[in-house]
């Protein structure tokens, strides 16, 4: 009860910061430049590529190109090899680290540390339990549950089905499978044939959905998080026919959610799932508090879940998100590119270039952003010790039920 008054009131105080550039603190001024760190995990996929290099463009965008030093460390899965590389950015004087984190649980005590030290943690996507860290996420928005049960109306309550993972051990993956079995579960007609982890990748996605369609070549529907482009061309690869889907946000996905040819082979679905963008908006709230622009203990933000079936698939007409468009035309970006990379509100200064080479947009400048943060409610082993989960954790939000158990 504590801390979430404490969210509440921290979420009031949010200083209002305007419109415009953001000015040059007294810390910039004299010539000191803010230490920052870009703290990665797993890597090596299209989402993890993108919520860098968004960061990466960000801090090279004026006046934060004058103002910040970023650091970038890739550590692996290994959860040791993040906490030592969290305790020699501590060593080094951090004055923030942004980071997608390996564990919501092993992390803590060095996270603690650092706190105690002074620096800023904030995390992206993944989340700790920690309370001195910032956790920025859609994690608690509830894609689990929500495309569980498209999937379960797409299939009429009954079939064979897969799970495709993420990456073991991660907070994403728990709260997304926690949430898609609670929904599952309810419905004796699912059976949940075979289940992997695809470390949210295409090609690793590919290849594991390929080894559980040797087995089960009747499969009525995929259950998938990130790297669901994949699973379609393990099911064109074995003989052409598709089955609904449920998926995260990849170009190519939502590109054949909307084909007519693709329909016609069985395909359906739903594209939900992480915005990259979560870094971004991470990286500049860190920045509003070194600047002394905004007042906000930590506490634990929701991104929202985007949500985007079939029949409202907007193709854009170029390079940008504009009147509703939500997917890029074939061969502006990479199928894998992840299209909720980019914000109009949250992050305005970035492009689709931003977010496949880290670079700058031309005379943009860092805009404000919102006052308003909204919280996030409380999840135990997800973003909080100790605390007492909503009566209605996994209630859907963005779909109803139209079969009944």
């Amino acid at each position: 009860m504590k801390r979430s008054m404490l969210m509440l009131a921290t979420a009031m105080m949010a200083a209002t910061f305007g419109s415009g550039v953001v000015s040059q603190p007294a810390h910039a001024q004299d010539g000191k430049k803010f230490k920052i760190y870009l703290s990665l995990s797993y890597s090596g996929n299209s989402w993890q590529s993108e919520a860098a290099n968004i960061v990466k463009a960000l801090a090279a965008t004026p006046p934060y190109n004058d103002m910040v030093e970023l650091t970038e460390v890739i550590s692996g899965t290994d959860p040791q090899a993040q906490i030592s590389a969290y305790e020699s950015m501590i060593e080094a004087g951090a004055d923030g680290i942004v980071s997608f984190p390996i564990s919501s649980t092993a992390l803590n005590r060095t996270i603690k540390r650092g706190c105690e030290a002074g620096v800023l943690f904030f995390m992206y996507d993944a989340t700790v339990t920690q309370p001195c860290a910032y956790n920025v996420s859609y994690i608690t928005s509830g894609f689990g549950e929500n495309s569980a049960q498209a999937l379960v109306n797409e299939l009429g309550g009954k079939g064979k089905i897969f799970l495709s993972r993420g990456v073991p051990g991660n907070s994403v993956d728990k709260r997304h499978t926690d949430g898609a079995l609670s929904v599952f579960k309810k419905y004796p007609g699912i059976e949940i044939a075979a289940e992997y982890y695809s470390f949210w990748d295409d090609r690793t996605t590919q290849q594991e959905t390929a080894k559980a369609l040797v087995a089960h070549p009747d499969v009525d529907g995929i259950w998938a998080q990130a790297g669901e482009y994949g699973a379609i061309q393990a099911l064109l690869d074995k003989g052409g026919k598709l089955v609904p889907m449920t998926g995260e946000n990849s170009n190519g996905f939502r590109l054949a959610l909307a084909d007519p040819a693709m329909q016609e082979k069985g395909l359906r679905g739903v594209s939900a799932g992480s915005p990259p963008a979560q870094s971004g908006y991470a990286f500049k709230l860190m920045m509003e508090i070194l600047t002394k622009k905004r007042e906000l203990a930590a506490t634990n933000i929701e991104y929202p879940l985007p949500w985007v079936p079939a029949d409202k698939v907007k193709i854009c007409k170029g390079e940008k998100f504009e009147d509703g468009c939500n997917a890029f035309a074939d061969g502006v970006v990479p199928s894998s590119f992840v299209t909720e990379v980019l914000d109009p509100v949250l992050l305005p200064e970035l492009s689709i270039q931003s977010a496949l080479n880290g670079t700058p947009v031309e005379g943009a400048t860092i805009q404000a952003l919102p006052a308003e943060v909204k919280l996030a409610p409380n999840e135990p082993e997800i973003n909080c010790q100790g605390c007492e989960p909503p009566a209605d954790l996994y209630h859907l939000t963005k779909i109803e039920p139209t079969v009944q158990p």
